[in-house]
């Protein structure tokens, strides 16, 4: 499964702001980490406050901090705030062959297992497997 950039760092946000939710990280911080503009991240991490994922606070001591849950919020949880339903593609040349339709299905069915694996781990799940 191909993630967008903008799911990627939502995961990423959401992971790092969920390892201390005491902690107030800015926008410049967290893009310096992970090698992006601080404006793209920005956009991520308004929608992550908008899910009630994370919260801002502004000033100097100001930053986004983690408020959801990190042991009932799932990897899919991220990345459904980001990405488009699967069954929401836009046709393809070749999609309404019999291989394309065939291959479709197999397709579909990987999808089926992501979005099942990703339902299945928790923030606090996989921050279990990164060392502080």
């Amino acid at each position: 499964m191909k993630l967008q950039m903008g799911t990627r760092l939502g995961l990423y946000a959401a992971l790092e702001l969920a390892r201390d939710p005491s902690r107030r990280l800015s926008a410049a911080d967290l893009a310096r980490q992970f090698g992006v503009s601080a404006h793209h991240l920005a956009k991520v991490l308004r929608d992550l406050a908008r899910a009630g994922l994370a919260e801002a606070e502004r000033g100097a001591a100001g930053g986004y901090r983690f408020t959801g849950n990190a042991k009932r919020t799932t990897l899919m949880d991220i990345v459904a705030l980001f990405e488009t339903e699967p069954g929401n593609r836009a046709a393809e040349p070749g999609d309404d062959t019999d291989i394309g339709q065939a291959l479709g299905r197999v397709l579909s069915e990987i999808d089926e297992i992501a979005e099942a694996t990703l339902r299945s781990i928790s923030l606090q799940t996989l921050l279990r497997q990164v060392p502080l």
